[in-house]
């Protein structure tokens, strides 16, 4: 693990600064990647893929657990520094986008894989659903976002976070805040709170509804949602849609799990 004096030079011996452009936020407290591992249940043998290794320290914590660590990296800055702190390591080191990566061809050989990540805020919350939608090889997750967007991935119905990536992860997988994090904990010290949260996808989803039917209502609920859900779906779900639904037409988006968008979507197929 690499301390704030460790990550300083580091940069400095590479001519290095974090990029804004990149939301690069590096983690230079040790308790606090030791809490990160912990948290991620890592065991030895796991095949883990970190998104965003930068310059290894929270990499190097996980390989220190055991796990078989495949660390994904976009900026070609810094992945040379990232080869030389993990030097006589097994990690593997992929110089990629994860918003492009071929992650079939990525996660080959093995089943059953872990993410763990302090991931950019600006990739976050729609990478998280792509992975959900896309990778089902990833069965847990433990990543760092910005409290915000953790919030918003683990929110319940009813709540002021609750919203489109809410259902998003309700449908695949379950989700909690299981931290929170400091700006001090970071360089540079971001604006923002961060926190981490859990993601464990579900063995199957929660309905039988089609995805691609179920979140087109989500979509239109939630694109009006102070409006009462028979005015934002007017024209997809009828009166008698609503009845065998069991859901009331004078309900907004806010208050409907992932279920309930499951019995509109096959009432109003």
């Amino acid at each position: 693990m690499l301390t704030r004096r460790d990550v300083v030079a580091l940069l400095d011996a590479h001519g290095l600064e974090p990029s804004r452009a990149l939301g690069q936020n590096f983690v230079v407290d040790p308790n606090t990647i030791r809490k990160v591992v912990d948290l991620a249940g890592v065991a030895p043998g796991d095949a883990v893929v970190e998104i965003g290794a930068g310059l290894g320290s929270l990499t190097t914590a996980l390989v220190d657990a055991g796990a078989d660590v495949t660390a994904v990296e976009l900026d070609q800055h810094l992945v040379p520094v990232l080869r030389d702190v993990l030097a006589g390591t097994d990690a593997r080191i992929v110089q990629a986008d994860a918003r492009e990566v071929d992650w079939g061809e990525l996660l080959a050989g093995r089943e059953r894989w872990s993410l763990v990540a302090n991931l950019p805020y600006n990739i976050a919350t729609p990478l998280v659903a792509d992975l959900l939608d896309d990778v089902p090889q990833i069965e847990r997750m433990l990543v760092m976002v910005q409290r915000e967007a953790a919030e918003r991935l683990a929110a319940s119905p009813g709540t002021k976070a609750y919203g489109i990536p809410s259902v998003k992860v309700a449908y695949w997988a379950t989700a909690e805040v299981v931290a929170r994090v400091s700006p001090n904990v970071f360089l540079p010290r971001p604006k923002v709170e961060s926190a981490l949260v859990r993601v464990v996808r579900r063995p199957e989803p929660p309905t039988a509804a089609d995805p691609d039917r179920l979140f087109a209502l989500v979509r239109a609920g939630f694109g009006q949602r102070r409006k009462m859900l028979r005015r934002s779906l007017s024209g997809l779900v009828g009166a008698e849609a609503f009845e065998r639904a069991g859901v009331a037409p004078e309900s907004r988006a806010e208050a409907l799990d992932v279920e309930a968008w499951g019995r509109l979507a096959l009432a109003a197929p």
